[in-house]
């Protein structure tokens, strides 16, 4: 059973690891037991490691990979497993599936799922599933594969400006397989506007009200679990929303496709 909030390793890329350690330690103990990273955040990987070890036992580990060939993505697999100090990975995934080409390359032959096959025979991986930033590539993907899971975008903003995330969710849940929802308090894309945090390529949501309403959207959709984002400071404030987390009434989500109004969303 996942705890409803996911721990995004990004958030400990460039700590000192003893703030990483307690940071790991603290949201254990609050309940949380899904951790994602990848090798694409930064540090991520070498200071996560460390932090896990002595409590690999209690969580659900997830990984992922942009390599698409499957000589590329055994190599990354097998560096990504010795940098987190464990024996195998509860999820990996295909990271950041966005084109055609992504999408030809990783499940054609020689490609990246023939690894992720043969990892799973060996007993490396649990489960096979990718994240996507893309619809037409991720229906693509949910219909070629027999995947367990899909990482996506689920987000107020998308939903009502973009129509974009439901129509994954809808071919997810027909098919049976597990939902993880990133982007979840995004607000827009920061456009001309100087960039104020360094994890988060988007702006977040930051008024305290429109927060908490907007991950309790994302929670109140079919998903699994919702990871935050990767700025440090968003995160126990993240936490106090989901310990008191109920679903959405319709006056509340009403709420929010109001203040949605002109927005310009991540994704479409």
């Amino acid at each position: 059973m996942f705890s409803i909030i996911g721990f995004g390793g990004i958030l400990v890329d460039a700590l000192p690891q003893a703030e990483a350690d307690r940071m790991v330690v603290e949201s254990i103990e609050r309940g949380v037991n899904y951790f994602d990273v990848a090798p694409s955040y930064g540090e991520a990987e070498a200071i996560l490691g460390p932090a896990l070890v002595g409590r690999r036992e209690k969580i659900f580990l997830a990984c992922k990979t942009m390599e698409r060939t499957r000589e590329g993505a055994r190599r990354e697999l097998e560096s990504s497993l010795k940098r987190l100090q464990t024996d195998h990975f509860d999820l990996y995934q295909l990271h950041a599936m966005a084109t055609r080409e992504d999408f030809e390359a990783a499940t054609g032959p020689g490609g990246a799922l023939e690894a992720f096959m043969e990892a799973r025979r060996q007993g490396l991986i649990r489960y096979i599933g990718f994240s996507a930033h893309n619809t037409d590539v991720a229906l693509k993907l949910l219909d070629t594969f027999p995947f367990d899971s899909v990482l996506f975008p689920v987000n107020w903003v998308n939903f009502f400006n973009g129509s974009f995330g439901p129509q994954i969710l809808a071919r997810a849940s027909e098919l049976g397989i597990g939902r993880l929802a990133i982007k979840a308090m995004a607000r827009t894309t920061w456009g001309e506007r100087e960039r104020r945090y360094q994890k988060a390529w988007y702006e977040p949501e930051e008024s305290e009200e429109l927060a908490e309403l907007a991950l309790r959207f994302t929670l109140s959709q079919p998903v699994t679990a919702a990871i935050p984002p990767g700025e440090p400071k968003f995160f126990p404030r993240t936490l106090e929303h989901a310990e008191r987390f109920r679903p959405m009434t319709p006056e509340e989500t009403e709420r929010l496709r109001q203040a949605a109004a002109g927005l310009e969303p991540i994704f479409r």
